[in-house]
């Protein structure tokens, strides 16, 4: 692919996009965490401030549309330590198992988002990284790895991982302290060389981004896209409960937001736009459930709206031909066997990397990739 500039236009919390229904910021989540405090403060700012409808990312981050006073929005979510990096604030893009440390997995990687988050603010020369350069920590299951992170590792077992480069294995193994300094190094390296490249997959040679790292395993491996969220009742392994909400198209309402909030438990919000809400006892669970899937959330994991998604489409990106929620939202109705991503422009906004991408053109849609 060629570029013709050596920077993405991703939006962040302080680099405004102006789009067709006004100001928007994208909010990014080390690994898609947020306390309930901070989600309620993002209610507010979207009630208050801009749409009510906030969007879901496919990298796991909320984003408020329609602001009218982005200076006050920005402070609110300084206030709400949502904004720990000025500098840094558009490239601390870190996904990771939503699930690790409660459910499946062979390795607990949470506290490594929090430690590499921290070392991506402690280096200035990552400030110049591409908004689209992303971080991944897979705990073993391949729910990340399958994502095709830049600069990521899978775990192997508890103490060993397996370093990625655009999702695939280099055969380089990483002991568990070596993790996060070895993460840096590879995104350090790239900022150097990157040019016009704005994710890893678009260079011809990796090899700057490897010298001095061994490979010791077979390498070559990818793994298999993970396209549904873990909806539902979800048991943990301390004997607790996690609930998985589906949010239908991704957009999650200011009112739903400030319900989840008002749960008060650690929240996380997943690369597939649907949330999970952890360490709740059986009796919060089941009030939880009661309450919020009258509200449109989805916890049924046979739900047609786990089936479709779309990009934001008219009114709100002027580059879209048509209203594509409305027709993604018309299409779940419909049974079908693939995912159906339904988009407004060529540029294909959001699309997961298995399914069926359908753009919008003047005559209607057309099939742009096809389930394999």
């Amino acid at each position: 692919m060629t570029r013709t500039r050596d920077q993405d236009a991703c939006p962040g919390a302080l680099t405004v996009h102006q789009a067709a229904d006004g100001a928007l910021v994208r909010i990014r989540l080390a690994g898609g965490a947020i306390t309930a405090a901070q989600l309620a403060t993002l209610a507010d700012v979207a009630n208050d401030l801009g749409s009510p409808a906030m969007e879901l990312t496919s990298r796991g981050n909320i984003q408020i549309r329609g602001l009218t006073d982005t200076d006050a929005a920005a402070a609110a979510l300084a206030g709400a330590g949502l904004l720990p990096s000025p500098t840094h604030e558009r490239v601390r893009n870190i996904v990771a198992s939503p699930l690790t440390g409660r459910s499946g997995g062979v390795a607990d990687v949470g506290a490594l988002v929090s430690e590499l988050d921290a070392a991506i603010q402690a280096e200035p020369e990552l400030a110049g990284l591409p908004g689209r350069f992303l971080f991944g920590l897979d705990d073993g299951r391949g729910d990340i790895s399958g994502l095709g992170p830049d600069a990521g590792v899978h775990m192997l077992d508890a103490g060993t991982g397996a370093l990625l480069l655009g999702g695939c294995d280099t055969g380089v193994r990483i002991d568990r302290a070596g993790v996060v300094p070895t993460l840096i190094t590879v995104a350090r390296r790239f900022a150097k060389v990157h040019g016009k490249a704005w994710r890893v997959g678009e260079l011809d040679d990796l090899a700057p981004l490897l010298e001095g790292l061994t490979a010791t395993g077979a390498g070559g491996q990818r793994w298999a896209p993970t396209v549904r969220p873990p909806v539902g009742w979800i048991p943990q392994r301390d004997g607790r409960v996690a609930l998985g909400a589906g949010v239908p198209l991704g957009v999650l309402s200011a009112r739903d937001a400030q319900f989840l909030a008002a749960i008060e438990a650690p929240i996380v919000i997943t690369p597939w736009r649907s949330v999970l809400v952890f360490d709740l006892d059986e009796g919060v669970a089941d009030t939880a459930l009661r309450v919020l899937a009258p509200m449109g959330l989805v916890f049924d994991e046979n739900s047609p709206w786990l089936d479709v998604s779309a990009c934001t489409g008219s009114p709100g990106c002027a580059k879209s031909l048509t209203d594509v929620r409305a027709d993604a939202a018309a299409a779940a109705q419909e049974p079908s066997a693939n995912h159906r991503h339904f988009v407004g422009c060529e540029r294909a906004c959001g699309s997961p990397p298995v399914g069926d991408v359908l753009v919008a053109t003047e005559d209607g849609y057309r099939l742009r990739i096809a389930s394999p």
